[in-house]
């Protein structure tokens, strides 16, 4: 493995990424991590799941700028509840570059969603995880989608993969995009014909849905460099490779395996989208078009 990189401060929460042998196209998006306080400033939530050791935005800014990562979607943690300040914080400090996806409640106020929505915030995501507690019903997700459609945003869904097949009805009546994350939790142990992952394909014919090729390090269940994991993102960007987006999901909150190294997972991506072409909409052009990013000016030669 190569020399690690310095970041801001040593993380305590995680080992220094190694260096990517992969060269990121200019404008590579990292749709999905989080920030975690720091709790002196943005308190974590009562009755939460678990505590995170603080993640705060300078060190995840020095880690895109050492992996070659420019743009980037922060979504907000369970661990601050339906209090975003953590997530619109870290937007504020890089407005051009970074979008959030919010945690709101159902009922939320239209002028209050007008306020997150001029934050950065472009979407709202949903807990269908048993070990993130209360799940709201899907039915009342995607009649809220209606109210996310006026100010562009979408819906993400977090599931277990034993769900998949469950919610994908209600997913296909969605009046605005709908973004799957992390593969939709599948287990890579049970191979590309498992039923949830065939859910999975099937919900993806609708070209209203989206997934996230993230997660290979929470599918394996060989562990690093996750080779198990990595057949099922290299399906999905192969079948749907305009509607695929990529993310670290740093700090790798409840992670049951060791940390992934986050240089480790950019180097995965020459694996699942093994081509320039596919690499650049997975990494620039299908975030840019889905999060509202400003196009890349035109380099002079």
């Amino acid at each position: 493995m190569s020399e690690p990189l310095s970041l801001l401060a040593p993380p305590t929460w995680m080992e220094r990424p190694s260096r990517p042998n992969l060269s990121l196209p200019r404008g590579a998006c990292d749709t999905h991590f989080h920030v975690f306080g720091p709790r002196s400033r943005f308190p974590y939530a009562p009755g939460r799941a678990s505590t995170p050791a603080d993640a705060p935005k300078e060190a995840l800014f020095a880690l895109h700028e050492a992996l070659g990562i420019e743009r980037g979607v922060v979504v907000h943690t369970a661990a601050h509840g339906l209090d975003n300040a953590a997530t619109a914080d870290a937007l504020a400090a890089r407005p051009h570059d970074y979008r959030g996806i919010a945690l709101v409640p159902v009922d939320i106020a239209d002028s209050e969603l007008k306020r997150l929505d001029e934050a950065g915030f472009r979407g709202a995501r949903f807990h269908y995880m048993p070990h993130l507690g209360h799940s709201t019903p899907i039915a009342e997700v995607i009649a809220f989608g209606a109210k996310l459609a006026d100010f562009g945003w979408h819906l993400q869904l977090h599931m277990a993969a034993e769900m998949i097949g469950e919610l994908s009805s209600a997913i296909g009546t969605s009046s605005v995009p709908v973004v799957i994350d992390h593969m939709g939790r599948i287990d890579a142990s049970l191979g590309l014909e498992q039923p949830a992952f065939q859910h999975l394909l099937r919900l993806m014919d609708d070209r209203n849905v989206w997934v996230k090729v993230s997660g290979c390090d929470r599918a394996t269940r060989q562990g690093p460099p996750y080779a198990d994991a990595v057949a099922f993102a290299r399906r999905l960007v192969s079948d749907f490779g305009d509607r695929v987006l990529w993310g670290t999901d740093w700090p790798h909150p409840n992670h049951q395996g060791p940390i992934p190294d986050d240089g480790v997972l950019v180097d995965l991506i020459a694996q699942i989208a093994p081509t320039e072409a596919a690499r650049k909409a997975l990494l620039v052009d299908n975030p840019q078009r889905l999060y509202g990013f400003a196009p890349l000016p035109e380099t002079r030669s």
